[in-house]
């Protein structure tokens, strides 16, 4: 059974694919937290900014920019949910 698994074609190329599939995610993952945290620092300063020469309609602002924030946050979840890692 030994002998018969080391002569499988293709195995270490399958564990390099992994590997290099897990380093690819994850340094996406991050990216995508980064991006995430980046769009709510805007949209806070700009609905700061907003609020502060009196528009006083700002709630459709406020929700683009959660909402924005929010997808991608859940894109990182589901990405992974997707690839199983």
């Amino acid at each position: 059974m030994a002998l018969y698994l080391l002569f499988q074609p293709g195995i270490d190329e399958m564990q390099q694919a992994q590997q290099s599939l897990d380093q690819t995610f994850f340094s996406a993952s991050g990216c995508a937290m980064v991006l995430a945290g980046i769009l709510g620092i805007i949209g806070a300063l700009r609905i700061y900014h907003n609020w502060q020469m009196g528009r006083e309609r700002i709630t459709f602002e406020v929700a683009a920019w959660f909402f924005s924030a929010l997808f991608m946050v859940l894109a990182g979840a589901f990405l992974k949910g997707l690839f199983g890692l």
